[in-house]
């Protein structure tokens, strides 16, 4: 690269570089918006369409609390979940409250999507649907650059475990996760896989 045009480059990145944020602020600001749980009248189910976002536990209660009768939920695709801590009390209260989870046919799941699926009591996975984890990130960081039993990976290790996987089976399948792609890429979990860790029961 000549001198010269080394100011224009890093102006030229720069430039980039905010649009892009606020492009994902933007977009964030959207999806935050998002109802993602609807009563679906055909089917008779509660639906999960969209991005787990912070408004996500309060509206699935509401919609569960005016269909009380209603104990399966359908996800058509959850790619993830915007706040984490609202997306594991939510998975918990769904254990808890013993509702049942299928993804539909050609739906995806990933990351806290993945998480969320893990909560029913009873789960099947229908033709085609594709499921999806990775490793997590915040503050810089990336869950791989903690070493093993380190304090942030408790919380989702016990989640697992509160949901009824074995110690071992919920570190097996935790580091599973955060070793399987990067932050900024997605592993898609094989029918072995689905198997070994129990997806459908």
């Amino acid at each position: 690269m000549k001198i010269k045009n080394l100011l224009f480059v890093l102006f030229a990145v720069i430039a980039m570089a905010c649009s892009t944020q606020s492009k994902e602020d933007s977009e964030i600001t959207q999806l935050e918006k998002k109802k993602v749980f609807t009563y679906n009248e055909y089917s008779k189910t509660i639906e999960l369409n969209g991005v787990i976002n912070s408004r996500a536990f309060n509206d699935f209660k509401l919609v569960s609390n005016n269909h009380p009768q209603v104990k399966w939920i359908n996800i058509v695709n959850c790619e993830g979940s915007i706040n984490d801590d609202v997306n594991l009390s939510l998975s918990n209260y769904v254990y808890e409250n013993g509702f049942s989870i299928k993804l539909l046919e050609n739906g995806i799941i990933a990351s806290g999507g993945t998480d969320f699926f893990l909560a029913g009591k009873k789960r099947v996975l229908e033709k085609n649907s594709k499921v999806g984890v990775h490793s997590w990130t915040g503050d810089g960081k990336v869950a791989t650059d903690f070493p093993k039993g380190h304090k942030y990976h408790l919380p989702y290790i016990r989640y697992y475990k509160n949901i009824g996987m074995t110690d071992e089976e919920a570190e097996d399948f935790y580091y599973f996760t955060i070793n399987s792609a990067s932050a900024n890429d997605i592993h898609w979990m094989t029918d072995e896989e689905l198997k070994k860790y129990k997806f459908e029961n």
